[in-house]
């Protein structure tokens, strides 16, 4: 692998629970994060959204960021989630990053409210104090403020972030963003347009269904990486309907039903999440039940397992 933690195929992990109490299944956590390395998967992202950070306590927190360290091997990047409602509290998560010998964080704006572009600067200024490299996240949709590329060439200026995490939807910011701030690292933030923004120059991905399917998902960044589109423009489009589900606002329980039916740890979620509807159910069993086909056809081929090479 290459020494740049930040680029491949990051898996936003989910975060078991026990059935029984809902308290945090640590080791089939951690042996998740181990089973994604061996599947070719080039570092983890714990507590994000997809990790249900804003549901744990601030020990559960810390506990899952020692955890995936502990069980990445050498040459699996952890960045961890320092989200936070303000700049002190995520800067408080980064120095417990650094603690435990994280490579680098990801970090949304402010989450209190809809931040202006000078609390979103000294926002982003208080957390590059600890010094760990910062790949910034743009979700317009959860946090009400959109890091543009004029926004984003300005952290970068200031030496504030080294990557963002795209999730506007909207592949055209992969070239305005690379005539703004050549130098700021793309990565894919959306599994459902993984593709286009791969094909736009993006470095990484920052993945969700790898949680489920991480060998079609490795298969289809390492071709899309290569130019090689006769093999990732036909896998993308098989699994294209259950990668739409990233982007919906059921996605924590979407992918944990998909990693069960996968023979994973997916399980429950913590409130305020909600069971899925039976006709939400039925669509991500049909279309995972595709995707699995084509993850297992590469098992029964005999397919190397991808060694991760970016």
């Amino acid at each position: 692998m290459e020494s740049i933690p930040w680029q491949g195929v990051l898996v936003a992990t989910t975060l078991p629970f026990r059935s029984s109490d809902l308290s945090v299944n640590l080791d089939a956590y951690t042996e998740h994060v181990r089973w994604l390395a061996d599947n070719g998967c080039h570092g983890v992202v714990p507590n994000g959204s997809l990790g249900e950070y804003q549901v744990l306590t601030v020990a559960e927190r810390i506990a899952v960021v020692r955890a995936a360290v502990a069980a990445a091997p050498e040459g699996c990047s952890v960045i961890p989630g320092v989200a936070a409602y303000g700049a002190d509290e995520a800067r408080h998560w980064a120095d417990k990053a650094a603690e435990a010998g994280c490579a680098a964080v990801m970090l949304l704006p402010p989450t209190a409210y809809r931040a202006d572009e000078t609390a979103v600067l000294a926002h982003y200024r208080e957390v590059a104090k600890v010094g760990l490299p910062i790949v910034a996240y743009n979700n317009p949709y959860d946090t009400r403020v959109d890091l543009t590329p004029t926004l984003l060439r300005r952290l970068y200026d200031e030496g504030l972030i080294v990557a963002v995490k795209e999730f506007s939807g909207d592949p055209r910011r992969a070239y305005e963003l690379a005539e703004q701030a050549p130098g700021l690292d793309l990565l894919a933030g959306a599994d459902d347009v993984a593709l286009e923004l791969l094909n736009a120059g993006a470095v990484g991905w920052i993945a969700g269904y790898p949680n489920a399917i991480p060998r079609s998902c490795v298969r289809l960044y390492r071709a899309a990486r290569a130019g090689d589109l006769a093999t990732a423009a036909p896998l993308y489009r098989r699994l294209h309907p259950l990668l739409r589900w990233d982007s919906r606002s059921e996605f924590v329980q979407a992918i944990k039903l998909s990693m069960d039916l996968a023979g994973r740890n997916g399980g429950p979620c913590r409130q305020p999440r909600q069971p899925l509807t039976s006709a939400a159910t039925t669509e991500i069993r049909k279309a995972t039940e595709q995707a699995l086909a084509v993850e297992q056809q590469d098992i029964v081929d005999g397919a190397p397992v991808p060694d991760g090479g970016r």
